[in-house]
């Protein structure tokens, strides 16, 4: 069963719940808080989802109000490519072209039932590797 990853603050707390619930059947989810919808800072989440993701493998969710912050925290991470995604399409370019391996969702910006497609898309895509391969290989700063 595969691994996902799931983190968000205060904004994404309630879309962070929802998913988390629709995926529990199919996929063993480790939540990395916050467990209520009480004000956090977004890093203190961020991080520890991209840790057990560059760590330990598997995807990750995070989900925040614009999806900028739980991005740019992720993004920190050596091994990490965290994609903002606002539609299943960018979510599907995402893992084909780049390999990104957690998706950020804006929550005050999408719907539930978007996110929920954005999510399904981006755990069933696969990284096409071929001329992306490369590409994807000159991301990480060295």
């Amino acid at each position: 069963m595969q691994t996902i990853h799931i983190g968000s603050d205060h904004a994404g707390f309630a879309l962070k719940e929802k998913l988390k619930h629709n995926l529990e059947s199919k996929y063993e989810i480790i939540d990395h808080g916050p467990h209520n919808a009480e004000s956090v800072d977004y890093p203190d989440y961020a991080h520890p989802v991209a840790t057990a993701v560059e760590t330990q493998g598997g995807r990750g969710i995070l989900i925040c109000g614009s999806a900028n912050g739980v991005a740019m925290a992720a993004n920190k991470h050596a091994a990490i490519r965290a994609a903002i995604c606002w539609l299943p399409e960018i979510a599907s370019l995402a893992r084909q072209h780049n390999d990104a391996n957690i998706v950020c969702i804006p929550a005050r910006f999408i719907s539930e039932m978007t996110a929920e497609q954005i999510v399904e898309v981006f755990l069933t895509t696969s990284f096409e590797g071929g001329r992306h391969e490369n590409r994807v290989n000159k991301i990480a700063c060295s």
